[in-house]
């Protein structure tokens, strides 16, 4: 009998992923050839790609002039050139895709019952099989090739590499259907299917972005591509070959903070090993396009980055389709929790508790030594547009990340009392809506941000907000005491963002200025999580309170105070900063040490207040002065 969905037990379970140890034990002969042939076609279509890439690296696009379907007017062209030879074979490869997609069409209506998920799916590999061959015609016809470099033809190449990406998503959709492993069901999926969604959409950027580049250093190369983007007048295809790399690590920042979420949400074997090759392409293709720049873009290379770009794409389809799949095992943030049941809110109530999911107050102060950073790398005023975006753009980012970590411990947040009352508890706002509300924030941020400033700034802000999501609340909040010391780090990242914003670079003093957040920073929150233990200690949370008692906790905050005093010290003797500064950081690490050391004789409540808030004031004082100091200096 045809097979559709989930494999009866007598077949074994579903695939896991490609060189899985959880392939089926046996299939039924028909269905096994069909996967063979499928598998088979998809490597055939990687190579028809590979081949593609080497007719347009080649200059070879133009080898049959503009006829299509003939080759220079003739079925057998006399093959007198290289090109002729090289753009003949990529048409014969390629229009032999389509009677090998009509085959597989006609397997699938055999083999597969009406209504089954692996015919539709066949259908869709007929048809993208079809576009792809009417793209590349258009390419011949129009004389969008070799040396051409017009807008039209980058467009074109971009509509090609989207249609390429489609097909291998309807062929791995296809095949792993006939495997066994059911039909995606998107609707109710909360904010995986969110993240799933936004990976699509940023994976298929990625592959445009390097189509462009690709082509921008093909027709116009050049040995110092940022100075030549930058330059008034230059290029558009030169402009194009700086966004390549941007989106390429925003990108990666992204799959690294996917995998986080499905882990969490989608604890399942076969998603974890799925999300495990999805980064190990990502990772692999990323050091070929590093060196692929650095031998200068080498045919060979470039072939190869090509088909890792597809690879990553199938990885993606295959970590969505296990992680949509019916039996999948899931937890949801939503699941088992009380849900609000009086009104919900409108209007301006509810705008105030999308600006709630933001955590205004926390992000204040993280926002201050942003701003701060900017007066510190300037010496002084860094200018009002500059200025103005950093704020708007590192609010943004520190938003996102906030509102995409109480989606994530909503079960958590509904135990304890402060927390208790967050719109992701109260379901004011619903998970999938502040997760998307968080996505869509951090893409303004990261856009405003790079384009405000420079691409390095924006990659710095979202570093910071992937390190606090996957770092600190996915790994290592509800493992470890350790969470805030290594943590922490999330909320060291705003000096980074603010000296990149005004030179483009992260010398000694950023780095510093870093360390300096990041020492303070369990010095900062273990006075709060003195004040808070209870309710740490409801929701099962393991921090440094709850887990070796309020004596150690005030142990640790003693030695980052300690810490803390000394690292603050560096910018003296770098002689980045002058005596005001020193002058200002004595007295405010001597109160510091004060508190510390009453808060160690004594361990209370209101010592502990003392310390958490005075701490705040002590940060903020203290980028404060070395702004003021180095302003002075210049």
């Amino acid at each position: 009998m045809p097979n559709d969905g989930p494999l009866p037990e007598s077949l074994g379970s579903p695939p896991s992923v490609p060189g899985g140890a959880h392939a089926p034990t046996s299939l039924p002969a028909n269905v096994e050839r069909f996967v063979r042939w499928t598998w088979a076609f998809i490597l055939y279509n990687l190579a028809v790609v590979a081949w593609g890439g080497f007719v347009r690296a080649s200059f070879s696009g133009a080898g049959c002039g503009d006829h299509w379907p003939l080759c220079d007017g003739k079925i057998l062209p006399g093959f007198a050139t290289f090109e002729q030879k090289a753009e003949f074979a990529h048409r014969i490869s390629s229009g032999l895709a389509i009677p090998m997609a009509a085959l597989l069409l006609f397997f699938a209506f055999r083999v597969f019952p009406k209504g089954s998920a692996v015919r539709r799916g066949g259908g869709f590999v007929l048809l993208f099989t079809l576009t792809e061959g009417a793209v590349g015609a258009l390419l011949v016809l129009f004389g969008w090739v070799a040396h051409k470099d017009s807008v039209s033809r980058t467009i074109s190449m971009s509509v090609h590499m989207v249609n390429t990406f489609f097909l291998l998503g309807a062929l791995t959709f296809t095949v792993l259907a006939a495997s066994g492993v059911s039909k995606p069901k998107w609707r109710g999926q909360g904010p995986v299917g969110v993240a799933l969604i936004v990976a699509f959409g940023s994976v298929l950027l990625l592959g445009v972005s390097g189509a462009c580049s690709a082509l921008g250093h093909m027709l116009q190369p050049t040995d110092n591509v940022l100075g030549s983007a930058l330059a008034a007048g230059s290029h558009y295809l030169v402009r194009l070959q700086l966004m390549h790399p941007f989106v390429a690590a925003s990108v990666g920042l992204y799959l690294v903070f996917l995998v986080g979420i499905l882990n969490h949400f989608r604890p399942d074997p076969a998603v974890k090993q799925a999300g495990r090759w999805m980064l190990g392409v990502y990772v692999f293709q990323t050091a070929l396009g590093v060196v692929n720049i650095w031998l200068k873009a080498p045919i060979a290379m470039q072939m190869a980055h090509l088909v890792l770009a597809d690879l990553l794409w199938i990885t993606v389809v295959i970590v969505a389709s296990y992680s949509l799949r019916e039996g999948v095992i899931r937890v949801e943030s939503s699941a088992d929790l009380p849900v609000f049941e009086g009104e919900r809110s409108q209007g301006r109530a509810l705008l105030k508790q999308y600006i709630a999911l933001t955590k205004p107050r926390v992000i204040s102060l993280l926002l201050f030594t942003t701003l701060a950073t900017m007066f510190i790398a300037a010496r002084g005023w860094p200018g009002g547009w500059l200025f103005t975006a950093v704020a708007i753009g590192g609010y943004l980012s520190a938003g996102a990340a906030n509102a995409i970590n109480m989606v994530i411990d909503r079960d958590i947040d509904g135990t304890m009392k402060r927390t208790s009352t967050r719109p992701t508890v109260t379901q004011d706002i619903t998970s999938t809506n502040a997760l998307a509300f968080g996505f869509g924030a951090a893409a303004v941020a990261a856009v405003l941000l790079a384009l405000a400033a420079n691409i390095l700034t924006a990659l710095m802000a979202m570093a910071g907000l992937v390190f606090y999501v996957v770092v600190y609340t996915l790994i290592l909040k509800r493992r470890t005491w350790h969470n805030i010391v290594i943590g922490g780090a999330a909320g060291a990242f705003p000096p980074l963002v603010g000296w990149a914003a005004v030179t483009n670079s992260l010398p000694a003093l950023a780095w510093v200025l870093f360390a300096i957040i990041f020492v303070w920073t369990p010095v900062h929150f273990w006075a709060l999580a003195l004040l808070i233990k209870d309710d740490y200690a409801a929701a099962g949370v393991p921090m440094l309170p709850v887990v070796r008692g309020d004596r150690v906790t005030v142990q640790q905050i003693a030695v980052y105070t300690v810490l803390t005093v000394a690292v603050t010290a560096v910018p003296f003797v770098q002689g980045q900063a002058g005596w005001l500064y020193l002058g200002s950081a004595v007295l405010l690490n001597a109160y510091l040490l004060i508190l510390c050391g009453k808060l160690y004789k004594v361990i209370d409540r209101p010592r502990a207040s003392r310390l958490f808030h005075y701490s705040m004031l002590y940060l903020a004082l203290l980028f404060l002065m070395v702004a003021v100091d180095r302003a002075v200096l210049a």
